[in-house]
């Protein structure tokens, strides 16, 4: 059986389909995914992180109000 070339091989890959659509479906979910996640960091995060330090200080003030004399 002769060995096929290199050429006849890669020929053979560039021709071949099979995973396209999966790949194409990774990419567009990709394309729509990453705006939106930029957009949370953005402008979720901060607000996000304004209401977690609100939080510790509260927190933090009602375990001052707490501490016994």
């Amino acid at each position: 059986m002769p060995k096929p070339s290199f050429l006849s091989l890669l020929r053979k890959v560039h021709q071949d389909e099979e995973g396209a659509v999966s790949l194409e479906t990774i990419l567009i979910i990709g394309a729509i995914a990453l705006p939106i996640l930029i957009f949370l960091l953005r402008v979720g995060w901060p607000r996000i992180k304004e209401y977690f330090n609100s939080g510790m200080d509260d927190l933090d003030e009602g375990r001052q109000d707490a501490v016994l004399p």
